[in-house]
């Protein structure tokens, strides 16, 4: 949701926490805000291409904490879903593990990845009615579902806007 994004930078709003996939890169999308320095905490699988990201969080002046990507959306869907939370053996033996609760079911042992929420999403989607009924297709499938379900207000920017009954 670019225009939203930009609207957010310009609002000058900070000590944002966002959950994504990734920080993109430093002059579009949520790469813009950590340039700004209007984020203080991302929840990612990775920093992306964003070399910004990776120098706020070697300072120390943005925290970043790391998820693989399968876990990250698992954990999204635990939110949205009520659930209290995911078990893999993802990360199990690496940094990943660290702070986390092990779990043993059957002799197999698992980390506890707890379920991530948030206050706002905001998501992108393909066609989107005017009572906020939203189509997702391509890119638009990847989190934008999921954390709608995991957030307590959503905020969509479509790329389209229809009438109620044309999707």
């Amino acid at each position: 949701p670019h225009r939203i994004i930009e609207e957010l930078e310009k609002s000058g709003v900070k000590d944002l926490t966002i959950i994504c996939n990734d920080t993109g890169y430093p002059d579009r999308g949520i790469g813009r805000l950590v340039v700004s320095g209007q984020i203080k905490h991302v929840i990612a699988s990775h920093v992306g291409t964003n070399p910004v990201t990776g120098e706020k969080m070697n300072s120390g002046v943005m925290k970043v904490t790391f998820y693989p990507q399968g876990t990250l959306a698992e954990c999204v869907r635990a939110g949205g879903a009520g659930l209290g939370g995911v078990l893999t053996r993802t990360g199990l033996g690496t940094i990943i593990e660290e702070g986390k609760e092990k779990i043993t079911v059957d002799g197999v042992e698992y980390l506890l990845e707890k379920p991530l929420r948030a206050d706002v999403a905001i998501i992108g989607g393909t066609i989107c009615d005017e009572s906020g009924n939203i189509v997702y297709k391509g890119t638009t499938n990847n989190f934008n579902q999921l954390m709608a379900a995991a957030a307590d207000l959503v905020i969509a920017e479509p790329e389209q806007i229809v009438k109620v009954g044309e999707i």
